[in-house]
């Protein structure tokens, strides 16, 4: 069985990441407007109809805005853990919350989601893989080490949504202040392009067909150099720069990569598009 994947949106302003089979699908937070959310969806041929519960990484406001509405219009189940939903103020309808424990797979039809924790400056945070007949996906963002359960992970997937937030050197010669220049780099902020970079390059597993750069920051990195940067060590992955403005199209998760045979795409991150969000 295949799976098929597609960031609706990544970056501080919103992030929300679709995974399914032919008969049922996940989002992964929902950072972006129930209006948002359906559109960009809409513009891909995806059905809400199959999306059968959203999963929340942790409470920061950029991935969970949309879920109070989406969930109650679309009557759909949010998996989030008892401090994720404390710290984020969410209302959930009672019988649309659940919650979940790491490394305890949920089955969902024939989607098995696990999620494992994190470093983040979150209250209990998660990313998690999304599993289905042999085929496996990560989202793998707001991560602020390479820790020991993110390279187990991801050493197991098909494909990945993986954060690159900033360029060391940007980071370094712009305008934040020192504090949050601190946070950003402290080991419970973000994962950098060298940091990601890291990881892709040693750990990633023969099969891997798709990498999905994720949450660069705006002001500390540039999708160009981003896209440049993965290019070059890809050795056959295809490699898609996540934009901060707009979908990027879904990709076919088969299992069935061949190492050396180089697709990419080009960063789509350039131009902002007319939303209702933006």
């Amino acid at each position: 069985m295949s799976l098929f994947i597609a960031s609706l949106n990544s970056g501080s302003n919103g992030n929300c990441y679709y995974v399914g089979n032919e008969h049922e699908a996940v989002l992964i937070d929902a950072g972006i407007s129930c209006r948002e959310t359906e559109r960009r969806m809409l513009r891909l041929g995806l059905s809400m109809r199959k999306v059968k519960a959203i999963f929340v990484s942790h409470e920061h406001t950029d991935h969970i805005s949309g879920i109070p509405v989406l969930s109650k219009k679309h009557q759909l189940p949010v998996y989030i853990t008892q401090p994720t939903l404390r710290s984020g103020g969410l209302f959930i309808e009672g019988e649309l919350l659940n919650s979940f424990n790491p490394f305890e797979t949920i089955t969902l039809g024939g989607l098995n989601i696990t999620p494992f924790a994190k470093q983040h400056d979150a209250s209990d945070p998660y990313s998690f893989t999304i599993t289905s007949g042999g085929v496996t996906v990560g989202v793998f963002t707001d991560i602020g080490i390479a820790c020991e359960n993110l390279v187990n992970h991801f050493s197991r997937c098909h494909a990945a949504f993986l954060e690159a937030n900033y360029d060391d050197e940007m980071l370094d010669k712009g305008g934040y202040p020192y504090h949050l220049k601190r946070r950003i780099r402290g080991g419970n902020g973000h994962l950098s392009n060298k940091q990601a970079v890291e990881l892709f390059t040693t750990h990633r597993p023969p099969f891997m067909s798709h990498l999905l750069l994720a949450h660069l920051s705006k002001n500390n990195n540039d999708p160009q150099l981003v896209q440049e940067l993965f290019e070059a060590c890809a050795d056959g992955i295809n490699i898609i720069v996540a934009s901060r403005y707009q979908e990027t199209e879904v990709y076919h998760i088969n299992g069935n990569h061949v190492p050396g045979l180089l697709k990419t795409r080009r960063a789509i991150d350039l131009k902002p598009v007319q939303t209702s969000l933006f």
